[in-house]
């Protein structure tokens, strides 16, 4: 059947605190959840019991079919796993701990070389094949737990935050190499960087306290943003009155509000707030050219995803 991962019900108590709290959604071949929320939401218990690691106190995880209590082994087969913090054997170098990972996952002879000397690529750890672990950079690190998770080029990929500690270049490797994979694989990857989920999924799952509190792609969440369809308008000051500019803005029937930004000699710029999300762009430009304003700058947001994310995440419950 075609590889889906299903999240039913899933909660996970310690003790008295509950830190996943009956949680149910589907991930499918194709596309790439990012799992969000701040620390000490839930995210990484979650993984952990996706990937059978924790065991929950109630509900299961099935992947393609099989449920994760009852066919421990065939559903482990099928996932790639990045934890939090990429464990591994300090005192072994990349390239015996990659020898090591194919032996568990049960490749020999051409194939179990085949395997490692591809992962070292994808991953670009030629450079530090022969260092020890513990001498290793943070970014490098990381690099050395995804190569264990994609080695067996599993169907399901659980990354916990999967660019901790790179640079921006690294990060772009391994989210290129994310997107790359994207298309035959389930992956579920939690991350607090919002670029993250601009910059390789399809979709996104905000939790906090143990809940989820919204689920859609990118955008829909974007436009959830006060900032959805906002409009920044940058004009040169020359012999302009502000408060003129502020009046004939404000005169636009689609603005709500008008947030200055600068007010200088040189330059005037304001954030302009619609009525109900509506496109405001095309109003405002043609307000530029009837006054013969000087447009330094004009441009309309889709949303902050930051912006929601806070509000969905610090709200009262």
């Amino acid at each position: 059947m075609e590889t889906t991962v299903e999240i039913k019900q899933l909660t996970k108590q310690f003790g008295t605190f509950t830190a996943v709290d009956n949680i149910s959604f589907q991930v499918q071949r194709g596309e790439v959840l990012g799992f969000l929320g701040p620390n000490g939401a839930g995210k990484s218990t979650t993984m952990k019991m996706i990937t059978g690691f924790l065991t929950p106190t109630a509900g299961t995880v099935l992947v393609a079919g099989d449920d994760i209590l009852k066919k421990p082994l065939a559903v482990k087969r099928r996932i790639g796993y990045l934890p939090e913090g990429a464990p591994a054997y300090p005192d072994m170098t990349p390239l015996d701990f990659l020898d090591f990972i194919a032996d568990i996952r049960g490749f020999k002879g051409v194939e179990k070389r085949q395997r490692i000397d591809e992962t070292i690529a994808r991953v670009n750890l030629e450079g530090v094949l022969q260092q020890p672990i513990e001498t290793l950079s943070k970014g490098f690190k990381r690099r050395v737990g995804l190569a264990q998770a994609i080695l067996h080029d599993p169907e399901v990929l659980i990354l916990d935050e999967p660019t901790d500690g790179l640079d921006p270049n690294q990060k772009h490797e391994v989210r290129s190499l994310i997107k790359t994979m994207a298309q035959e694989k389930v992956i579920i990857l939690s991350t607090h960087i919002l670029e993250e989920v601009d910059a390789v999924c399809s979709r996104a799952v905000i939790i906090a306290r143990g809940k989820i509190l919204a689920d859609g792609v990118p955008e829909a969440l974007e436009a959830k943003s006060r900032y959805h369809n906002a409009v920044t308008l940058t004009l040169q000051k020359n012999q302009l009155s502000t408060q003129s500019v502020r009046e004939s803005l404000l005169s636009i029937a689609s603005i709500e509000t008008l947030e200055p930004l600068v007010e200088t000699d040189a330059l005037l710029s304001y954030q302009l707030f619609p009525k109900t999300n509506q496109s405001i762009i095309t109003a405002v430009s043609q307000k530029a050219h009837e006054q013969q304003w000087i447009v330094e700058e004009i441009h309309a947001e889709r949303g902050r995803l930051n912006d929601v994310f806070r509000q969905i995440t610090t709200a009262t419950h």
